[in-house]
This record gives C-alpha cells, sequence and structure tokens, in this order.
C-alpha cells in the first residue's frame, strides 16, 4: 500500500466544507455508479478510424463493472493504483470507471507521451495495474512503456494491451456496485502537462475532485447542445469533460481521438453538437479551418468556456463578432477552479478578466500581487512530499505562482505567471503583456513569447508566431510598429521573431515554452 504522505487539512476548513455540502462522504465510484444508471439509456460514441464506437452510457457501465470484477479477482481493490495509456477510446473508460468502483487510485496518462514521461510517472507512483495499447498510427504505449522498463523504471505486475489481451480481465458477471472506500483517501493522481519540463504528480481525493466535477456541472453551459471532446482522457481536462461532468448533467458523451478541425465541424454540422471548449487552439483552429461557416457553426457554439492556459481578450473579441459568447476561467491542475465568469456577467468581465472566486473557494493577493487560494477542491498533495510543503503554508492557502489584480467587483485579471517572466538587462518584461496585444494583430492567429539568450543583456524578448490562413508575415519591423502604437515601451518589445506552423503542446493544448526556449539555447537547432 502506498504511503501517499498527504497534507493536513485544518478541521475548522474540513468541518466548513461538509457543513456546506461541499465536501460529502460519496466516493467517485457512487457517484458515477448512479449517475450512468440514471442515464444509461444516453448515448457513448467514440469517432475513430481505428476503434470507432457507438453504445449507451448504461452499456459502459456494465463492461466497466465486469472489468472492475475482473481486476478485484486479481486483488485490485481500495488503496490499490491502476494507471492507463490510451487514446480517447472506451476501454480508456471502462479502465477509469471500473478502477473508481474499486475504490482504487487512477493515474490516467496521455496517449502521446514517451518512454521518458511514462518512466518518470512509472517511478513516481508505481502501479498495480497498468493498460496500454498496441498502436496508434506512428506511436506505440507498449514500445514507450518497454523503452521505460529497459531504462530502469519498474514494471508493473499487470501489464493489459487494450487492442489485445484486455479483454481477458473482464470477468462474465458485474461486480454488484462500487467497494466501501474512505471519501478522503487519493482517488486520482495527475500528471501536469508539461508546461515545465519536469511534470508534478497531482493528487485529489475522492472528496475534492468529487466537489470539481459537480461545481463545473453546474456551471458548464453550452446553449443546450452535446459537445464533442478531443482533449485527451488522460489529461486532467479531456478526462473531466468527457468522462464526468457529462454522466453527472446526463448527457451523451461523444469522444474524437484524433483532433482534426475539419472532421470535427463536418460532424458538428452533421449532428448538431457543440465543439471549441478548453484551451484556445481548440476553438480557434475551428475558427481557422477553410470549412468553418459562420452561418452554420457558429450558432452551435453559442456558448464557449475557454481555460486551461492563458485566454487573450483578442480570443473573445473575434468570437464575439461570429456570435459567440465566450467566458474565461481560471485554475490549475492542482486547483482546477479558483476563479471564473458566467455569460450573463457584463461583456468586459467575460472578455477581460478571468471572473471571481467560485462557490467554495477563497483567493488572497500578497504585497507582490501573487495569487494564493484555498478551497474544496484543491489538491491533498504532491507525489513528492518536498513539493507539497513548499506549495503550501501553515494556513493551508496554495501558492499558485500566478500575479493578478482584482478590480473593485472581485473580478481577477491574471498579469502574470512568476515563471514566465523575461529578465531583460535586470528590467522585468512581462510575456503575458506582449502577447496580449500581439494577438490584436490582424494577421496573428496565435503567439508565444519567451526568454531567450542575450550575451549583453542576459535575456530578450523572442515572439513565436503562427498567422491566420491566407495572410503574409509580419517582420519584426511590423510587429514593433504595432507595439509602438499601442503604447507599450520599447524595452519590452520582442527582438527576435519566427513565424510558426504550429507550437509544441501539451495534452490540453497549452503551449510548451520551455520547449521554445530549450530551442533557444540549443546551438544549431532551429526553432
Amino acid at each position: 500500500m502506498t504511503d501517499w504522505g498527504l497534507r493536513s487539512i485544518d478541521p475548522a476548513l474540513e468541518r466548513r466544507w461538509l457543513d456546506a455540502g461541499w465536501w460529502t462522504d460519496e466516493t467517485l465510484g457512487q457517484v458515477l455508479d448512479r449517475g450512468l444508471a440514471e442515464h444509461g439509456a444516453l448515448g457513448f460514441t467514440v469517432r475513430s478510424s481505428l476503434r470507432p464506437h457507438r453504445g449507451t452510457l448504461g452499456a459502459v457501465l456494465d463492461d466497466s463493472l465486469r472489468l472492475a470484477r475482473g481486476l478485484h479477482a486479481r486483488g485490485i481493490g481500495p488503496g490499490s493504483v491502476v494507471s492507463f495509456q490510451l487514446p480517447n477510446w472506451v476501454e480508456a473508460a471502462h479502465v477509469f470507471y471500473a478502477a473508481a468502483s474499486l475504490g482504487a487510485v487512477v493515474v490516467p496518462i496521455v496517449h502521446f507521451y514517451g518512454a521518458k514521461e511514462v518512466g518518470y510517472i512509472l517511478r513516481r507512483t508505481p502501479p498495480d495495474v497498468f493498460v496500454t495499447y498496441e498502436s496508434f498510427g506512428p506511436l506505440s504505449g507498449t514500445a514507450a512503456l518497454a523503452a521505460a522498463v529497459e531504462a530502469g523504471a519498474p514494471r508493473p505486475p499487470l501489464v493489459a494491451i487494450a487492442d489485445d489481451d484486455l479483454a481477458d480481465l473482464y470477468a462474465d458477471e458485474p461486480l454488484d456496485g462500487p467497494l466501501p472506500t474512505d471519501p478522503s483517501a487519493p482517488a486520482l493522481v495527475a500528471y501536469t502537462s508539461g508546461t515545465t519540463s519536469d511534470p508534478k504528480g497531482v493528487i485529489h481525493s475522492h472528496r475534492t475532485i468529487g466537489f470539481e466535477v459537480r461545481q463545473l456541472t453546474a456551471m458548464q453551459a453550452t446553449g443546450g447542445r452535446d459537445t464533442i471532446v478531443g482533449a485527451p482522457v488522460g489529461h486532467g481536462i479531456g478526462m473531466l469533460a468527457a468522462l464526468l461532468i457529462p454522466v453527472l448533467q446526463g448527457r451523451p458523451i461523444h469522444l474524437v481521438d484524433v483532433w482534426e478541425p475539419g472532421a470535427v465541424l463536418r460532424w458538428m454540422a452533421e449532428e448538431g453538437l457543440c465543439s471549441g471548449a478548453g484551451a484556445t487552439y481548440f476553438l480557434l483552429s475551428l475558427l481557422d479551418h477553410p470549412d468553418f461557416d459562420p452561418a452554420v457553426h457558429a450558432p452551435l457554439m453559442s456558448h464557449i468556456g475557454l481555460g486551461g492556459s492563458a485566454v487573450p481578450a483578442a480570443v473573445g473579441e473575434r468570437a464575439e463578432v461570429l456570435g459567440i459568447s465566450t467566458v474565461r476561467m481560471y485554475g490549475s491542475t492542482e486547483h482546477p477552479s479558483i476563479t471564473g465568469s458566467t455569460h450573463e456577467d457584463a461583456r468586459e468581465k467575460r472578455l477581460m478578466t478571468d471572473g471571481r472566486p467560485l462557490a467554495g473557494v477563497e483567493m488572497r493577493l500578497d504585497d507582490d500581487g501573487q495569487i494564493w487560494s484555498r478551497g474544496p477542491d484543491c489538491f491533498v498533495g504532491y507525489t513528492d512530499p518536498a513539493l507539497t510543503a513548499n506549495a503550501f503554508d501553515d494556513e493551508g492557502w496554495y501558492r499558485t505562482e500566478d500575479v493578478g489584480v482584482l478590480d473593485g467587483d472581485g473580478f481577477l485579471t491574471i498579469t502574470d505567471r512568476t515563471k514566465d517572466i523575461i529578465i531583460r538587462g535586470g528590467e522585468n518584461v512581462s510575456a503575458a503583456e506582449v502577447e496580449e496585444l500581439l494577438m490584436h494583430m490582424p494577421a496573428v492567429a496565435e503567439c508565444a513569447v519567451v526568454a531567450a539568450p542575450d550575451a549583453r543583456l542576459g535575456e530578450h524578448a523572442c515572439a513565436f508566431i503562427r498567422l491566420r490562413p491566407g495572410v503574409e508575415a509580419p517582420d519584426l519591423a511590423a510587429i514593433r510598429e504595432h507595439l509602438a502604437t499601442s503604447g507599450l515601451a520599447k524595452q519590452k518589445w520582442p527582438e527576435e521573431l519566427h513565424v510558426v506552423e504550429d507550437l509544441p503542446r501539451t495534452a490540453s493544448g497549452k503551449v510548451q515554452k520551455f520547449v521554445l526556449r530549450q530551442q533557444l539555447r540549443t546551438p544549431n537547432v532551429k526553432p
């Protein structure tokens, strides 16, 4: 049994959250079992060229409980660790729901992670069961696992392959129901998605993840339409949006295993579905595609929630012209939903701020503008206890390492990430500030500003931009002219420019700035 070394929580806070109903004694397995049973007639669809699936939530529940019984017969139960690395296939739902029913700790892994990431996770959180896949285009989960083990990672005691021997683990009869489990015990370890080079294992209990799902279920609005989810279920955003929230909302589940904007637009039009929520990448990839028809698709996307990465105001303004209402939310894997706005909020609040603290969440800014938060959906620790100790103060406040300002109505605007600063000649330059202005250039679809080495100044700003279709790339002089007109101090202007077809991303669509910085610092490697 793993000693998780979870942080202690102030009994007064725990009592407050229980009395308010934000925390309950219900486990994740109980929540899912009830939701899947109540909405069993609704559809569960996977759009895939390799493993398409059309069925019902009820059938998924039955298969999940058969898998749970098969795993239980092999000694898997409360406190066991079940890890899976799978694309957005129905088997991913089976494993996730089965593990939750058993009271096991679920460790999802993004399907395109290689040996380095898989090996790191295996060493930090050794699983009792590991479910993977043989091949998915050029990717191979079994190859990643074999290479990780060859490099010294522990081999899991039980390994099953989704497109091979996983079927042997399903019992003939389903488990009778979720096993009794301590609701304060770990339910999920979600590894941060790699905006820094070393991911962190974030531990959520049944209570913290249960509150998060209920909160987002109450908040989420898509104009009444069912939603296609393309974010990988091995990542927190995809897991919540695809496997958890629809179950509580009573909506069909629609998954796609490869995000192809043209195909997504076609499915939207054919079946009246919504899509584009989450990181701005998903929305922009649809708006930028030549098949996007404002008359057809915009009404299907009338209400979109954006978050998981920085949301420039220019993105909301662009959507607004098309009749699409967007809202911004702020959070992280550690504290998933700290602030958010609603579609009923005033325009300037929806587009220009990241919203107000959500129900149950407390937030404060210190003298330097750094954001601290605590609440019933805040994680219970990292897999590395040293990181846990550094992340919290004595009163249970979580150090987000983000910087923001509050307006007179209590709406937060993120102004910086403490690790996203360019130090030019001893002066701090906010990458977010420069990016916000660049996004207002007509040619720019997306941008990222990072620190580049500078022999004289130490660092200078380097801008990577992705263009809108069919436009001419601006040069550095045009960018500087735009920033000068915007009133930005000359010292903050980018001194280097790279036009790219796309930017390196995490599974949730966030730009991996550390990859861009590594490229700039590595001789003979072109960004």
